[in-house]
């Protein structure tokens, strides 16, 4: 079965059950994500829900002349996701380019990559891209709608911040056609929000996000990312929130992943972290028939579970983890080199459970498809 027609860890905190670990894209750090130095909590509200439908208009093509084809609009009704009025699966990979030799943040290259990396995606039929920082820049968001490709806009992950940052952030692409949804937090269960924060304060922190951004824009959907499947408490607490990205490493299968997701939430969910690394601990060896073999079943439960016309599955689709290789994320090595480093928390990614923070891409550091992208790209392109 091929995908839906369309456009185109350990157990968390606050008493959220889970299995498997994380492999966070801030680098590596303790059990199932990054740790953090304990910061303080950012009070904040929440209002109503947004239950309306949300429609982004705007153009289709990004030239202006309000054709109605990529990019004509967003909306979300019943659990079921459209852009342009057509139904829409997220066939998706999480983006964060950083170039050989650096280090992220400090080298994060959206503009640099784009071209290359969108034109890539566009032919192995992906169509959506998650990233870790926040896309303002309008030549990049230009550049992948005008290969079909949308964006999961992170716009707030780092606890350090106060929850107002997102004001400036929305304000300042919330009218590009690219734009699919609003993310907040990423495994923020695991991590704190990147610097410690309890789930209280962290839940707080993350409201107050999503009623600043509701009150600026009320087009596009609102995402937060959690790893593995929260409590039904954590999902009430939270009604801001219109779709649950769930990070998850479990092997060769999701198991009983969506029935787990759908007894503590009925709004629609996708796989915001998913996959297996090219290298294989228990051969101290590349692997890249096992990641591959992990691509392909993985991407296929997806779409079998997909929240598609005549389907009752709760997933929107999923964004894999990872595009491209870091070389940055092993802490002993250096970010000229690509090391083997990695942690085995207990679960975690087929075939060894180790999460080699270095070797996640579908393609490698210096964009060579691996047989993953292949893999992606028969699922998202073949009739």
């Amino acid at each position: 079965m091929k995908a839906p027609g369309g456009s185109g860890g350990a157990g968390g905190n606050g008493g959220d059950a889970g299995s498997g670990g994380a492999a966070g894209d801030a680098g590596a750090g303790a059990t199932g994500g990054v740790g953090g130095a304990s910061g303080a909590g950012t009070s904040g509200g929440a209002g109503g829900g947004s239950d309306a439908p949300v429609d982004a208009g705007g153009d289709g093509d990004g030239d202006g002349d309000g054709d109605a084809a990529v990019g004509s609009g967003v909306s979300l009704e019943g659990g079921r996701l459209s852009v342009g009025g057509e139904p829409f699966f997220i066939r998706g990979v999480c983006w964060n380019p950083v170039p050989k030799g650096g280090t992220h943040p400090a080298d994060l290259d959206f503009s640099g990559f784009v071209e290359d990396d969108a034109a890539l995606m566009r032919a192995a039929g992906i169509n959506v891209v998650r990233t870790y920082d926040t896309i303002t820049d309008v030549a990049v968001l230009d550049a992948l709608l005008a290969q079909g490709i949308y964006v999961l806009n992170m716009v707030y992950a780092w606890g350090g911040d106060e929850p107002s940052v997102v004001d400036a952030r929305v304000n300042a692409v919330k009218d590009h056609p690219a734009i699919l949804m609003w993310v907040l937090g990423n495994e923020w269960n695991y991590n704190g929000l990147y610097v410690g924060m309890s789930h209280a304060d962290s839940l707080a922190a993350l409201n107050e996000a999503a009623a600043r951004i509701l009150a600026i824009d009320d087009t596009h959907p609102i995402v937060t990312v959690y790893g593995e499947i929260p409590s039904s408490e954590t999902v009430e607490a939270m009604p801001l929130i219109d779709v649950w990205g769930i990070n998850a490493y479990r092997g060769l299968s999701f198991g009983n992943l969506f029935d787990q997701f759908t007894a503590v939430s009925d709004k629609p969910m996708f796989l915001a972290e998913y996959g297996a690394d090219a290298y294989d601990a228990n051969q101290d060896a590349v692997n890249v028939a096992a990641q591959a073999e992990a691509t392909e079943a993985l991407t296929q439960e997806l779409i079998d579970h997909g929240a598609a016309a005549g389907s009752d599955g709760p997933c929107l689709g999923g964004t894999i983890f990872e595009w491209a290789d870091e070389w940055w994320k092993d802490g002993d090595g250096s970010a000229n080199a690509q090391e083997p480093g990695g942690i085995a928390p207990g679960g975690g990614p087929y075939p060894d459970q180790t999460f080699n923070e270095e070797w996640w891409g579908v393609v490698d550091i210096d964009r060579n498809p691996r047989p993953a992208y292949e893999a992606l790209k028969s699922l998202y392109t073949d009739p």
